[in-house]
């Protein structure tokens, strides 16, 4: 199925729901939800998704599970897109927080071919079988760290924002616990505590985060080392490879 809306064939008795969209640059997907669980991926372009629990940056070639229920949001930089809409008892997943996966070829290949799935497939055939396989595929398919949590203290929340907003590297968290009036002892052990994770390491992850949105939009690794506030390319670029297992400037490619 190819640009059909969900809430036309949702109600369909089927496990899984097969439907490619294209969107135009910077269209976005106010936040909303939906009653199956999804597995987007992008084709081409960009995805920038965003719910309560934070934001993740899906570059192309990737995709990302979003649980059923789960309210968010997407930003689409130019993205073909092809979705699996999975009802809850059937999901291969169990993450109860969205997740950017690793699509391998062969889930790449398959989710090519769902395109010709019907809504109302037969089960027992070819269709059926197409169905089962992408579903089992989901399941094994592996994560990627592109994922900043978003704290629930408002205060600590609103600097997040606004730094994934304009991420620099130079940032320390001296600086933000003078901006919440906390000891830095203090700001540390709450921002662990509201985020799993260290100031430095949630700040890196911001860092990547916008870089893989700038390396998308055709920027040159050098800017975009400048603008994030790394001493230079090389020392990004070790970041980069160190995170993901690859120099930024092969990270979009077609599998």
């Amino acid at each position: 199925m190819h640009n059909v809306r969900l809430d036309s064939v949702d109600a369909t008795p089927r496990p899984l729901l097969a439907i490619g969209t294209d969107y135009a640059p910077g269209t976005l997907l106010d936040f909303h939800v939906h009653r199956r669980a999804q597995m987007l991926y992008a084709m081409t372009g960009l995805m920038e998704v965003e719910t309560d629990d934070g934001a993740w940056v899906i570059p192309p070639y990737s995709g990302v599970w979003i649980p059923a229920g789960k309210r968010h949001r997407v930003r689409m930089q130019s993205a073909s897109t092809r979705s699996l809409y999975i009802e809850p008892e059937a999901a291969p997943r169990r993450s109860t927080h969205c997740e950017v996966l690793v699509i391998t070829p062969l889930l790449h290949h398959l989710l090519l071919a769902s395109l010709a799935l019907p809504a109302l497939y037969e089960e027992n055939g070819r269709d059926g079988a197409l169905a089962q396989l992408l579903l089992h595929e989901v399941g094994l398919a592996h994560t990627m760290p592109l994922f900043a949590p978003i704290p629930q203290d408002c205060s600590l929340a609103a600097l997040c924002k606004a730094f994934l907003g304009q991420p620099n590297i130079q940032s320390t968290p001296e600086q933000w616990a003078k901006q919440l009036n906390k000891s830095l002892r203090s700001f540390t052990r709450l921002f662990r505590q509201q985020t799993g994770m260290s100031f430095s390491e949630w700040r890196q992850q911001a860092c990547l985060l916008t870089a893989l949105t700038k390396l998308s939009a055709g920027q040159s690794v050098t800017q975009i080392a400048l603008d994030l506030g790394y001493d230079s390319a090389s020392a990004f670029s070790t970041m980069f490879r160190r995170r993901l297992g690859q120099a930024p400037s092969n990270f979009i490619r077609v599998p």
